[in-house]
């Protein structure tokens, strides 16, 4: 049976599960009180239950184990079968611990504990971290120390992890923007055939679009803590061990893939920072509420957050293809510019960090006006 096929099975398989899990989720998460109610912060005016990740984990893992018997013998390397492990084992844990917050919500710093402790899980008990960097205008990869490798790998884990959990505040916003992500990992694995990468984000992407169906405006359920822990565990997971040691992708390539996520983290901060208020205290400033108080509808502001989250994974896919050419350093550097520079307007425009600052705005039209006026 060709790989390809069953990597495709494995797609269906998850898929299907997502599918018919899902509805059992709903009923259960209602049976045992993980439900979500409206206040003045969330924009449903219902009773939703949660737990909606708990299907996405389900079809994940069932799909796993539904085709893994038809591996072809010689398929995965013991890295690959560790790093397989090490994404089972560290999601379960990042599942339970979401799964006892959408039911008894946890504090902040036992959720941060038990996402250390999942990452932790995948450091020490299966040697999976970020051990080679590419530095821009570097010639090869660079080796990194243990004592910088370990702790960039747990921050790079619960980091990531957390910036999902923060843009989970629409229907279908943070289940489509990761799979849009996972979608853009999976075509990059195809493109290097790194074989454990390709399986996992194939059958991942099947879970969540299975739960999309269902998650999707108007949704049926959320996927909750649960969810976005595990959809951000992963991400965090696969970018890092998908593209760690390839030499023909940069170190910018996995920021590229997550960069709505990472991106509304950063302002988040940046805007709390400006603010004087506590990094970790919520608020309605993060992107969705920016373009909801546009007057974009519900429907219409979560595509245009996944418009973005693909042009993210374009450039992503971009830079992992023109980085094996001379200039890759300068196509690099030149694109990480321009999205620096496209990101500035275009958070000032929308007021995601402050509504009256705009410095890079003003400037641009105070130097329109001067040349209209030299122009005349």
């Amino acid at each position: 049976m060709a790989v390809g096929f069953l990597y495709a099975i494995g797609f269906i398989i998850s898929l299907c599960l997502a599918l018919v899990l899902t509805p059992l989720v709903i009923k259960l998460a209602y049976k045992v009180g993980a439900i979500d109610k409206p206040n003045h912060r969330k924009v449903h005016t219902k009773i939703m239950p949660r737990l909606g990740g708990l299907g996405i984990y389900a079809a994940f893992v069932g799909g796993y184990f539904a085709i893994k018997p038809f591996l072809p013998e010689g398929l995965l390397r013991n890295y690959d079968n560790n790093l397989i492990n090490a994404m089972l084992a560290g999601g379960t844990i990042i599942v339970i611990i979401g799964a006892l917050d959408d039911r008894f919500e946890l504090s902040a710093k036992v959720k941060l504990l038990g996402q250390i402790i999942a990452a932790c899980v995948v450091v020490f008990g299966f040697g999976i971290k970020i051990d080679l960097l590419n530095i821009p205008f570097g010639e090869t990869m660079q080796p990194v120390a243990s004592w910088i490798s370990i702790p960039l790998t747990i921050l790079w884990i619960v980091g990531v992890t957390n910036a999902i959990n923060l843009i989970d505040g629409l229907d279908g916003l943070a289940a489509g923007v990761s799979g849009i992500a996972i979608g853009t990992i999976l075509v990059m694995a195809i493109f290097m055939g790194f074989t454990p990468v390709i399986l996992l984000s194939a059958i991942l992407l099947g879970g969540v679009i299975g739960f999309l169906v269902y998650n999707f405006h108007p949704a049926k359920i959320f996927m909750g803590d649960t969810g976005s822990l595990f959809l951000g565990f992963g991400l965090a997971t696969l970018s890092m061990l998908g593209f760690k040691q390839v030499t023909m992708v940069s170190f910018v390539t996995p920021l590229l893939i997550i960069g709505v996520p990472l991106s509304d983290t950063f302002f988040a901060i940046v805007r709390r920072w400006i603010n004087k208020r506590p990094i970790f205290a919520p608020d309605k400033g993060h992107l969705h509420h920016c373009l909801r108080e546009l007057g974009y509808s519900h429907r219409r502001t979560v595509l245009i957050i996944y418009g973005i989250a693909a042009f993210f994974g374009l450039c992503a896919i971009f830079q992992a293809v023109i980085v094996q050419s001379d200039a890759a350093n300068w196509i690099t550097f030149a694109v990480i510019c321009v999205l620096l520079f496209v990101l500035q307007i275009g958070a000032e425009f929308i007021g995601i960090v402050d509504k009256t600052r705009r410095p890079v705005l003003n400037f641009l039209q105070r130097v329109l006006l001067r040349t209209q006026q030299r122009s005349e």
